[in-house]
């Protein structure tokens, strides 16, 4: 489907202005919009305008999952540089923030062309067109602009909190200087904007790009989304957590949502949890599967398989024609091991390999340097080239039904506990992470042992959200909602020290080395993933440091336990994660007084 979306993502750069004031875009006048949203084609044109911004780098490398961390699973080191990524890292950024600057501006760049979308297809006339075809295509487009709208509107909330809420296509002469509006006010609006809208729009296997387009089934996900970050905790510019007192309405909202959607269009979740993510390195795109929809980036396009992913040594002097790619977050050891180790989600998620020049697997230098392995630039059909590096063409996946099944379950424990509907989307989830032989024990077993109470049924659903989704970088905005950032960081830090207190005192039974090789069919083999061995069987193995490489000698413990997190659980508010950032300068100067930096110890 690649030539196609190359079309749809970059046509809409045709019928975008290039403003560099997001308050105050060029406007386009109303014959050309009359024009554009006169026809079904055109329209489209015009909407996939919207789409474009996914391929600007406040999107593909940074909100996507450069930005996405620092969380219990997935971590990267922002101390040790001011250099703009690390102070997001570092939870320091200042208002000057290049990558701030890039997300805030882009983002209403989205939205203004949502808002221009919305508004032309309102006015065509076309919603109420006798041609049912006609009428039928121009509300999928409605939905769509409006879909994309909540999302963008849902990360300037999680990035910046309240914010100003635009929702009218811009005119002359009007103001576009507006005051912030309470992110509450903002969710609730975009969530009853999807409402309104969904049953109007078509399913995936409906629509000419399938899942590499927003759809119904998307949509209804994202109300759930959407509805849970409405219900959950949020940082007061007092710098404390706190949730709105209707939090139990958005949780209704959200098992409403998953749950019809199951109801309309459930399908079986593909067993091959691996195939799931290779299907992005080899472009497929399939229906009614487990991906809801795909950011669709064209070739030549795209970070994923550079800057996420399983590592691979390339450039010129290289064997092999696949380039560069690396991995800017990787994730902890205590993560690799929180997983049951028949769990065949592990071994997807946690790459312990990387890519040499030579073309040959071999295992990570140390324990720090676990990678995302749901993708990597090697596992593309064809090389993109020995100098290569950006431009995958690698899709990311932005929801999975797996994903709806867990909101479901969640918010119906929420509302009425651990209930026969909460633990069966539970068990379906858990099925697939094991061979049916296990289920008895890890699936009926594990969760009757979980089913207690309310409490440990929602620790059940926190753990289950990581192992399923480790690596797609949304980890972040989950312990905001639960508000449970801080609690969570600071733990990973405690189990980190134990590990290697444990490995240096030779205590533990977790592998304080790990053993190699290739074997002679060239197959990339480790003795022992799951627990110590006093010494390989023979020589051809290869001994690396894996948990003993967390200890030093100077410090106890490497500087990046020490510091990758701190700011987290011990910021201006200790045990408060302070994750909003300020608002870029060069916004609050267009704003002409308007907006300003205030609270959250600014």
């Amino acid at each position: 489907m690649k030539n196609r979306i190359l079309y749809i993502i970059f046509l809409g750069i045709l019928v975008t202005s290039c403003s560099d004031d997001f308050m105050e875009p060029e406007s386009r006048s109303t014959f050309d919009n009359q024009y554009i949203y006169s026809n079904v084609d055109d329209a489209r044109n015009g909407v996939n305008a919207i789409y474009s911004y996914f391929n600007q780098d406040a999107f593909r490398s940074r909100l996507s999952n450069n930005m996405a961390g620092n969380t219990d699973i997935e971590h990267s080191s922002g101390w040790t540089s001011e250099a703009d990524r690390y102070q997001i890292w570092d939870l320091e950024a200042l208002p000057s923030n290049r990558d701030l600057d890039i997300v805030w501006t882009y983002a209403y760049r989205a939205i203004r062309d949502a808002n221009i979308s919305i508004e032309s297809i309102r006015a065509s006339g076309s919603l109420e067109s006798t041609d049912a075809n006609e009428q039928a295509d121009f509300y999928q487009l409605l939905g769509e602009a409006y879909t994309l709208r909540a999302y963008w509107y849902s990360m300037l909330i999680f990035y910046f909190g309240d914010v100003p809420y635009v929702t009218s296509a811009p005119v002359a002469g009007d103001d576009f200087n507006l005051p912030k509006t309470d992110r509450n006010e903002i969710l609730s609006g975009v969530i009853q904007d999807l409402i309104d809208i969904e049953s109007n729009m078509k399913w995936a296997d409906e629509l000419p790009y399938g899942i590499e387009q927003v759809s119904r089934e998307y949509t209804m996900g994202m109300i759930a989304r959407l509805s849970l970050q409405r219900g959950g905790y949020f940082l007061k510019p007092d710098l404390t957590m706190d949730r709105e007192s209707d939090y139990l309405d958005y949780y209704q909202i959200a098992k409403e949502y998953s749950q019809k959607l199951v109801e309309l269009k459930d399908r079986p979740l593909p067993r091959d949890f691996r195939q799931v993510f290779l299907n992005q390195a080899k472009f497929i795109s399939p229906v009614n599967s487990d991906v809801l929809f795909e950011v669709p980036f064209s070739l030549n396009s795209g970070d994923v398989g550079w800057n996420i992913g399983i590592t691979v040594i390339g450039g010129p002097t290289a064997a092999h024609d696949y380039g560069s790619g690396n991995n800017y977050m990787s994730i902890p050891p205590t993560y690799y091991f929180s997983f049951d180790t028949l769990d065949i989600r592990r071994d997807v998620t946690c790459g312990l390999y990387q890519i040499n020049e030579q073309f040959e697997k071999e295992f990570v230098e140390a324990s720090y340097d676990i990678s995302q392995g749901k993708w990597s630039r090697h596992f593309l059909d064809n090389p993109p080239g020995a100098s290569s590096a950006k431009g995958t063409g690698i899709n990311w996946p932005m929801m999975r039904y797996s994903d709806v099944l867990l909101m479901y379950a969640e918010a119906e424990n929420e509302l009425n506990g651990p209930t026969n509907l909460a633990q069966e989307a539970l068990a379906r989830v858990r099925q697939r992470a094991f061979e049916d032989t296990y289920w008895p024990e890890k699936v009926d077993q594990y969760i009757n042992s979980i089913s207690g109470s309310k409490e440990s049924f929602f620790e059940a659903i926190v753990d289950e959200r990581a192992w399923e989704f480790g690596g797609e970088m949304i980890r972040k905005y989950e312990l905001i909602r639960w508000g449970i950032y801080a609690e969570k960081t600071q733990e990973t830090v405690e189990e980190l020290k134990n590990l290697a207190d444990a490995a240096y005192n030779g205590t533990t039974d977790l592998p304080i080395y790990m053993y190699w090789k290739t074997d002679e069919s060239g197959d990339f083999e480790i003795l022992n993933p799951n627990r110590k061995v006093v010494a390989p069987p023979d020589d051809t193995w290869n001994q690396v440091p894996f948990l003993l490489s967390l200890h030093s000698d100077e410090t106890q413990y490497q500087e990046w336990i020490l510091y990758d997190w701190e700011n987290y659980y011990n910021g201006p508010n200790p045990g408060v994660a302070r994750y909003i950032f300020p608002i870029p300068t060069i916004a609050i100067e267009n704003s002409q007084g308007t907006l300003k930096n205030d609270g959250y110890g600014f």
